[in-house]
């Protein structure tokens, strides 16, 4: 069987086939048409309130990025109504900054809570196939795209030429996420987070871990993809999850409240000798930098930016935190130097007006599966 004959055979389109050649050595998963650029620059970004100013966009614009990634709270629709998800994403679309943000720089999508539907939500939401069809249009997936029919809106994607390969994995935590468990809060939640918060204290959200080893992030069509994907062949590998992978108990969601998946991931990698791989993330309306170094197969970095338009009022505790918290309105950049035998990366956290707040160099020659 042809090359050409075995793509077809798994269903590929006419327009994964004409890619890149540097994407073609992976298996095609989800076609870009910038799949043939080299990435030094990457933008992103999480957590932006389609109804209030934007004007965010014009600090991302000045760093030029050659993509932004969008980890999810990409519109607030939280509805069941599919009308008023519709017109929440028209009102994105027709803010001046993100319209010139499309014109410019490619761009790629995964979701969270409030863009699949309403807070919190997991596999019960019953709007979710409507969910996903507004989601593939508005972010102009073609008509044969994978993203339109599996359990979930994850994609990968390997961009550049051989010896400078950026893997983007951006996995759906949504679509098959068996329930959370909640805390019990003597007078509520709100009113003990308030009294917490207002004392100075580190203020956890009100999700427990689940004892349940069988619940999931993610289910098992999307764990034998992530597999599949953490073997390709990358320079470079970016892992663009919409809640955090590392903090441990922010009370949140996040992958620890999955104990099972949570080790699963780490196993996954180092099973699958998925090196030099680095976690960004969104969601928790503060930026901050997460850095596990016990039980996994190397040092795993995660860079969390959020909000774009959301900010929140206090500190959760993370025993994993190696940065300041930035309690402001942000975005994160990964500028990369190819010039070594291994890349560098040079994350950093910027203020709506462009100021880098947070910076984290990641050599990524210690990031190898031994």
């Amino acid at each position: 069987m042809t090359d050409l004959s075995r793509r077809s055979a798994l269903g590929l389109s006419a327009a994964a086939l004409a890619i890149a050649p540097a994407a073609r050595a992976a298996t095609v998963d989800a076609p870009h048409k910038a799949l043939d650029r080299a990435l030094t620059r990457i933008a992103f970004g999480s957590c932006a309130n389609q109804a209030k100013d934007q004007p965010i966009w014009d600090a991302i614009l000045d760093q030029k990025p050659d993509l932004f990634v969008f980890l999810g709270d990409n519109i607030y629709a939280d509805t069941r109504d599919p009308k008023v998800m519709a017109a929440k994403y028209a009102a994105l679309a027709a803010k001046p900054g993100f319209k010139r943000l499309r014109d410019t720089t490619p761009l790629i999508a995964i979701w969270d809570d409030h863009d699949f539907g309403e807070n919190d939500a997991g596999g019960d939401y019953p709007m979710k196939a409507e969910s996903r069809r507004q989601f593939c249009d508005f972010w102009g997936e073609p008509a044969d795209s994978v993203r339109r029919t599996r359990d979930g809106v994850y994609a990968a994607y390997v961009f550049g030429p051989e010896g400078q390969r950026v893997q983007i994995i951006l996995p759906d935590l949504r679509w098959n996420r068996t329930p959370l468990v909640e805390k019990t809060f003597k007078g509520g939640y709100k009113a003990w987070a308030i009294s917490h918060g207002l004392s100075g204290k580190e203020t956890p959200g009100p999700y427990d871990r689940i004892p349940d080893l069988d619940a999931t992030m993610i289910g098992e069509p999307q764990w034998t993809w992530l597999e599949t994907q953490l073997a390709q062949p990358a320079d470079l590998r970016i892992f663009g999850s919409s809640l955090q992978v590392l903090a441990d108990f922010a009370g949140w969601e996040s992958w620890i409240n999955y104990a099972r998946d949570h080790q699963r991931l780490f196993d996954a990698i180092r099973r699958q000798r998925a090196d030099r791989l680095i976690c960004i993330s969104g969601d928790t309306h503060y930026a901050e930098v997460s850095r596990l170094d016990t039980n996994v197969p190397y040092p795993i970095w995660d860079i969390t930016s959020s909000g774009l338009t959301e900010v929140w009022p206090v500190t959760p505790p993370n025993a994993l935190r190696v940065s300041p918290v930035l309690r402001e309105r942000n975005f994160g950049m990964i500028e990369i130097d190819w010039r070594g035998a291994a890349p560098v990366a040079t994350v950093t956290v910027h203020d709506e007006k462009g100021a880098v707040k947070i910076t984290q160099v990641v050599e990524t020659a210690g990031l190898k599966v031994s």
